[in-house]
């Protein structure tokens, strides 16, 4: 039997996920996914965004939190059910298992925590931005994206974050997913809410990929999100870094009571269906 593979370093990647701020961008990463129109075809198809709104959210972020704080083993184990869920995601043009769209759905992750680490808080641990796209290139490795499929370092994720985004084209299915996302009926109580999500992410998007959503926006705006990004920052940097960072083993907890919760329900529910 031969050795198991060695754990992989998480440093970086763990450093950056425990930071609570880096849920600002969000919606970024999402509608930067769903710009991508065979990603937009496979969430319209498979994903119940009107009823479960959250659905999608919570269930990339146990993935994420497993993966980076969970044990090697953990991060096995989520990756084959992911990898099994994904297999029955297919449509015209597109799968839930293709290499090209887990590097991009990867991609805009670590885009995402990225923009809020240097360009909101201003690297308040120093610049991390290689050390962190060699590492998260292991979230999408757990899903079984071939090796060398995704970019090798910081100047070629750049290059490829930079030739995405200059190609993308929202269809109208990605802007039907937008619409969901950012005006989603079940959560219309949430309002005050939402109303600051969809300010913040419209801002945070790359501006031709906002033009595309039909997202209104302009200098008052921009002038407005940044000063309350960067009052906050501000805030947010006199708070020590452990104290930041003091919910990982909250999040870890819940991510785990989640996941448990739906294995058991699958079980069930297959236990049913042989009945």
């Amino acid at each position: 039997m031969s050795a198991p593979a060695p754990a992989p370093d998480r440093t970086v990647l763990r450093r950056l996920a425990a930071e609570p701020a880096v849920m600002l961008a969000a919606g970024r990463a999402l509608l930067l996914q769903v710009a991508h129109p065979r990603v937009a075809q496979g969430v319209a198809d498979h994903s119940d965004l009107r009823n479960r709104p959250l659905d999608r959210l919570l269930g990339t972020l146990d993935f994420l939190t497993i993966v980076a704080f969970g044990t090697p083993e953990e991060a096995e184990r989520m990756g084959r059910a992911i990898r099994r869920m994904h297999d029955r995601i297919t449509g015209p043009g597109y799968s839930g298992n293709d290499p090209d769209l887990q590097v991009w759905v990867n991609a805009t992750l670590i885009d995402a925590a990225l923009y809020v680490y240097r360009d909101v808080l201003g690297s308040p641990d120093g610049d991390l931005a290689a050390p962190y796209i060699d590492q998260a290139r292991y979230v999408a490795d757990v899903l079984g994206c071939p090796p060398g499929a995704q970019p090798a370092d910081e100047e070629a994720f750049g290059r490829y974050m930079d030739g995405m985004i200059a190609t993308l084209e929202v269809t109208d299915t990605g802007r039907a997913v937008m619409r969901e996302v950012l005006w989603a009926p079940r959560l219309r109580p949430l309002w005050p809410a939402m109303a600051l999500f969809r300010f913040v992410t419209t801002g945070l998007l790359p501006p031709r990929v906002r033009d595309q959503y039909g997202l209104p926006w302009g200098p008052r705006r921009e002038r407005l999100l940044w000063l309350l990004l960067r009052t906050g920052a501000f805030g947010y940097r006199l708070v020590p870094g452990r104290l930041r960072r003091a919910g990982v083993p909250l999040y870890l907890w819940t991510s785990r009571r989640r996941i448990e919760r739906k294995a058991r329900r699958y079980a069930a529910a297959r236990s049913a269906a042989n009945v």
